[in-house]
């Protein structure tokens, strides 16, 4: 009885960070103006550049298909997202610009590694096709 005692608020504090780290890699905050951004690119043309700027920059950690199961995933905290999820899927082409360009937590900012806004809005395209 008395380790049961002793573990509980152990369990307790361990859950509680656990749960606080979620919520923390899970809370974007996205400017309004992102929110509302048009997607100035034809969804249509280039996803083959879009494929691969997310094969090399993406695939690593949010794996081939989109479901947050690259090699790199374990490493990461968080949730990596289910980019094939109705959910995910749900945001806004300007949310995933957003996501993509500047980051936050373990999500890398790629306006340096990917300078050209029209190359971050061809991933975001093809993002788009790994909906199921």
């Amino acid at each position: 009885m008395k380790v049961l005692k002793t573990l509980t608020p152990i369990a307790i504090i361990i859950f509680s960070l656990f749960s606080f780290t979620s919520i923390f890699q899970d809370d974007w905050n996205i400017p309004e103006k992102y929110v509302k951004m048009e997607n100035p690119t034809d969804p249509d043309e280039d996803l083959a550049i879009g494929k691969s700027l997310y094969s090399k920059h993406c695939q690593s950690c949010h794996g081939k298909e989109g479901y947050g199961d690259g090699p790199k995933a374990a490493e990461m905290n968080g949730d990596l997202g289910d980019f094939s999820s109705e959910e995910f899927q749900e945001q806004t082409d300007g949310v995933l610009f957003y996501k993509t360009s500047f980051g936050k937590d373990d999500m890398p900012e790629y306006t340096k590694k990917i300078p050209e806004d029209e190359d971050r809005w061809l991933i975001v395209n093809y993002i788009r096709t790994l909906a199921e």
